[in-house]
């Protein structure tokens, strides 16, 4: 079975990277694409080392650009790659602008090449379409020939919409790699590399448009962050989207009373999540990631596509709309919660096993 593994983006890489090494552990062969949505070595390159993927076969290099116009590059791209290889499975996971893009191109060939689609998280659903991540999960999964969920609630929202009979079930393979990567995320230490003790700080991860290209919306959010770092160290991993608009609306006096770093790698990071006492975020995948740590999160957005990272896990989303006041009780609630145990709460399916379920539900469908 030959089949295509995209990745495009950096949340891309950590449910690529189990997939390819599970296909190729059960003899397949796995091409891996990287489309280079993001393309500079702090984004993608620290990655594929990390996570011990192999150099891609084939590097798109899109680029930055807007929505529309990195789909078309991706599209243009990708199109003779996958008549020259003619897979039998084209894999798409999440929902960048790279998984529409490769999805629309796999289907509209699918009659000519014979090649099939599989997403991975599908069935996720925010029902916010301001966020080009929904328009993507929704026509992704219109598209595809086998729609791979990722916990019971993608299921029901599939079932809601008539998909269900393409639906498999395999669980977060983006838990694969954490359980699999947090030993040696430990030994990296962040913390102490920061000087900052265990079980005591905040961690924020802030990038989303509705976020951060705003003025009065990212200033409430550093208004907010500067009001829990006169309790506690908060350590924020800059996105330069973030960091540039900072400066560009006049607001980098709020970032002096926090620990600014530049963007880290994913052992880095998950070191840091580890240890942290609380996360704030507007990422999908640290809501998943700290639901497994244990450690309790705030999502900073209107709506989750993770709802079951609150029913089940540590999550919580901050009052919408967001003030100063609202983000700092909901933190402060989330701290006096306290921390889990790893594993101690997670959905169904988290168990570090679901790249194996992943290649055995494409195998099941191979005619």
């Amino acid at each position: 079975m030959r089949v295509i593994a995209v990745a495009g983006a950096r949340p891309n890489f950590m449910k690529v990277a189990p997939i390819v090494s599970a296909l190729k552990a059960a003899g397949h062969d796995a091409v891996l694409v990287h489309t280079g949505q993001h393309y500079d070595v702090q984004m993608s390159g620290q990655f594929f080392d990390e996570l011990d993927l192999p150099a891609p076969d084939f590097n798109l290099e899109v680029g930055s650009a807007s929505h529309t116009q990195q789909t078309a590059r991706v599209m243009e791209r990708f199109e003779p790659i996958v008549r020259e290889t003619r897979p039998d499975w084209v894999i798409v996971v999440g929902d960048v602008n790279s998984t529409l893009a490769c999805a629309l191109t796999t289907a509209q060939l699918r009659p000519a090449v014979g090649c099939r689609l599989a997403h991975v998280e599908a069935g996720l659903r925010s029902r916010d379409w301001d966020m080009p991540e929904e328009l993507n999960r929704v026509v992704t999964d219109r598209v595809s020939d086998l729609l791979l969920t990722p916990s019971p609630d993608a299921q029901a929202n599939l079932a809601q919409e008539g998909l269900d009979d393409r639906a498999s079930f395999v669980g977060n393979v983006m838990i694969d790699t954490l359980l699999g990567q947090l030993p040696r995320a430990r030994e990296v230490d962040m913390p102490r590399r920061l000087s900052v003790a265990r079980g005591t700080y905040v961690l924020v991860t802030l990038h989303r448009p509705s976020n951060v290209d705003d003025a009065d919306a990212l200033r409430v959010i550093l208004e907010a962050l500067v009001g829990i770092a006169r309790d506690r160290p908060v350590v924020l991993p800059i996105h330069p989207r973030t960091r540039k608009n900072a400066v560009g609306f006049g607001l980098e006096a709020l970032l002096a009373p926090l620990r600014v770093i530049e963007p880290v790698g994913y052992r880095e990071m998950l070191s840091l999540s580890d240890g942290a006492a609380c996360v704030l975020t507007d990422s999908g995948g640290l809501q998943e990631e700290t639901t497994v740590l244990g450690v309790p999160c705030v999502t900073l957005r209107a709506q989750t596509e993770r709802p079951i990272t609150a029913t089940v896990g540590t999550n919580r989303l901050a009052p919408w709309p967001l003030t100063p006041a609202g983000i700092l009780a909901t933190a402060h609630a989330a701290v006096a919660a306290g921390r889990f145990g790893v594993g101690e709460r997670v959905p169904e399916g988290w168990d570090g096993r679901a790249a194996e379920r992943i290649v055995a539900a494409l195998a099941s469908h191979v005619d």
